[in-house]
């Protein structure tokens, strides 16, 4: 997977690269040194003394703030530690759902192995979520979701919370959406097996509101990518 940084940046200035993330790139690099592609390391190829001031899981795609500098870094740091940066992602959830600012605060905890989260009321981090339904299809819903805290899979558990779990996450009871369960009448030709219209979770960061050095605020958003795009022509396309 040869990608070009160059061609993801969505906007730059001498202080921050924000950037649309393709899906299956570790934002920092990985444990294992296996030496894969991550955006940290193409951000300092780039620009040497690049920091990302935040992260997203490697299936996940979309929107990503990177500092240039120092005094960059603090200045996007602090932003996210007060809580004074929007973060608006869009999923994909199973089922319908009519959600209009609900606030799903409930604190997460990781498991043991690190891989997985539960709501822990006991031992959990504090942990919210604001949901907003944008479109229902026949049997899904797009899902605007907006974390006002920065935990792991804070979205996916909290969606699932709400009975509406995303797409193509088993980890949270996602269910995988295939062309079958859209089209009526489909026929998979003989011998095939049918592959689902999205093998990651249907999880896109859409935009992010911050303040550059100048106090200016400025809001960006990142166009979904080919996997969600053709997921969302589908879903037009038979509901």
């Amino acid at each position: 997977m040869r990608i070009k940084f160059k061609d993801i940046i969505l906007f730059e200035n001498e202080d921050f690269i924000v950037i649309n993330k393709p899906p299956y790139i570790a934002s920092l690099d990985e444990r294992q040194a296996d030496n894969s592609l991550s955006i940290l390391r193409m951000a300092k190829e780039y620009s040497s003394d690049a920091q990302l001031a935040h992260r997203l899981d490697k299936e996940t795609s979309g929107i990503l703030a990177i500092a240039k500098n120092p005094a960059a870094y603090r200045h996007l740091s602090m932003q996210f530690e007060h809580r004074q940066v929007a973060k608006r992602y869009h999923a994909v959830a199973n089922g319908i759902h009519d959600f209009d600012m609900v606030s799903v605060y409930l604190p997460i905890a990781q498991k043991r192995d690190g891989t997985q989260v539960v709501i822990d009321r006991q031992k959990g981090k504090e942990a919210e979520t604001i949901f907003n339904t944008i479109k229902v299809f026949r049997k899904h819903t797009l899902v605007e979701c907006m974390p006002i805290t920065g935990r792991m899979h804070q979205i996916r558990i909290h969606l699932t919370c709400l009975k509406a779990p995303i797409v193509s996450d088993p980890t949270y009871n996602g269910d995988t959406i295939y062309l079958s369960d859209l089209k009526r009448g489909f026929n998979l030709k003989k011998d095939t097996d049918e592959l689902p219209l999205m093998r990651r979770v249907a999880l896109h960061a859409h935009s992010l509101t911050f303040s550059l050095m100048n106090d200016e605020r400025v809001t960006i958003e990142a166009p979904y990518p080919k996997d969600f795009e053709v997921l969302m022509k589908q879903l037009e396309k038979f509901s």
